[in-house]
């Protein structure tokens, strides 16, 4: 009979030398590692974004259809997650993480290397489920091996990775495409990601909690019931759902702002808001490192008030004004996914891999949900319409945090 989830087998190892604390020397590479990995996965995903229309010139689409190599990978990681968290637990989380970045890298100069537009979406949607390995398993495995004082900034040096990524995936893309070509972008950051993967596989230590198990569907299915049921992991859902929406919506819909009257900003230095991604780096680390120190419940839902903040900041018609406000929007939504993202990991007594999984799915669904809402709000109010749904986002996350605090853990947390 397959071992139920509800009840792994510890391993030794996990007992006899405890979680990694941040004084270990197995600290250092495992953030690392974690850093690289979540670079790689965000440039990997998102480096596409300021080619598309160069994709609609060279292979004569429509801006609607060239927005599928991006939406197409989003689209197909979202379910995947869910399968990658489940099977971790078989093939192990290290091997599935390792494996996850290499077969993404490879996908990605597939990428680069496609004949035609089919092929691209082809390669984009195989990035796409290549990539569900990594952050379907990551805050599981850190969850498990860190010490709870050392995972928050733990949690919050991997978001930062991924911030990195995320910008330097789009500024890469669209650096070698005005010197050389797109093609050379996305193979230059493919072999980037490919480098990170390497150093990922030699420096991660193997996981040392719990046992790898048989695949076990209805053990699978009691261990998603019993998540759904929990009212903190409710909650971080949610919350994953709305700080998600109104960071996407916020970047989504600003550039048709300041791209008319009274600013008319060209698109290079529309393109240089993308920089703003650095505050978040520093809030993901700085937030996460607060949680760890001084409790979630206290901390969290201030992420949410510095949100708010900058939404009224964005409301004048002033660039320096404007910039700010971006900056603490951008801080909120990075500071509270990296309380929570960590947070989900110690709530759930088990089957760690599919909360994470969980989470993850409803912050996807969040950012396409949520940001594609964002755009009626604009096409009827301008950005009066918008900041006040992304306010309202904000407001709601505020609630969120508030009510975490009220919720009980499952058992001793810090």
């Amino acid at each position: 009979m397959n071992a139920p989830l509800e009840s792994p087998r510890l391993d030794p190892q996990r007992l006899a030398h405890g979680p990694i604390r941040r004084r270990d020397k197995a600290f250092a590479r495992t953030v690392a590692a974690f850093f690289l990995g979540g670079f790689s996965t965000f440039a990997l995903l998102y480096s596409v974004q300021p080619l598309l229309p160069l994709f609609s010139r060279d292979f004569s689409l429509s801006p609607a259809a060239a927005s599928f190599a991006l939406s197409l990978a989003t689209l197909v990681m979202a379910p995947s997650l869910l399968l990658a968290g489940a099977l971790s637990e078989t093939v192990g989380r290290k091997r599935m993480m390792a494996g996850s970045l290499i077969a993404a890298s490879l996908a990605s100069l597939g990428v680069a290397l496609a004949g035609d537009w089919t092929e691209l979406l082809i390669f984009r949607a195989l990035t796409g489920f290549a990539l569900c390995g990594l952050p379907a398993v990551a805050m599981a495995y850190l969850a498990d091996e860190m010490a709870p004082e050392a995972l928050g900034l733990a949690m919050g040096i991997y978001i930062a990775g991924s911030t990195l990524g995320g910008m330097a995936g789009r500024l890469i893309g669209a650096v070698f495409a005005d010197y050389w070509n797109w093609r050379a972008g996305l193979a230059a950051i493919a072999l980037i990601s490919l480098s990170g993967a390497a150093y990922f596989v030699y420096a991660l230590p193997r996981e040392r909690a719990g046992a790898r198990r048989a695949f076990d569907a209805a053990a699978l299915a009691r261990v998603y019931i019993d998540h759904f049921r929990d009212p903190g992991l409710q909650l971080l859902f949610t919350q994953s759902f709305v700080v998600i929406g109104a960071f996407v919506c916020t970047y989504n819909y600003l550039t048709f702002r300041l791209s008319a009257p009274p600013f008319s900003l060209s698109q290079t230095a529309m393109g240089m808001i993308f920089l703003l991604y650095i505050v978040g780096a520093v809030s993901s680390t700085v937030m996460g490192d607060l949680a760890g120190r001084y409790g979630r419940r206290r901390v969290i839902w201030t992420a949410s008030l510095i949100g708010l903040s900058g939404v009224l900041a964005t409301l004048p018609d002033n660039i320096p004004l404007i910039a700010l406000g971006v900056a603490l929007i951008t801080w909120g939504f990075f500071g509270a996914h990296s309380i929570a993202s960590s947070w989900v990991g110690l709530r759930a007594p088990r089957g760690r891999a599919q909360a994470t999984s969980l989470y993850l799915f409803f912050f996807y669904v969040g950012s396409s949900v949520n940001g594609s809402a964002g755009g009626w709000f604009y096409a009827r109010w301008g950005w009066n319409g918008t900041a006040a749904f992304v306010g309202a986002l904000y407001g709601a996350a505020f609630v969120v945090g508030a009510l975490l605090t009220r919720v009980p853990p499952p058992r001793a947390q810090p």
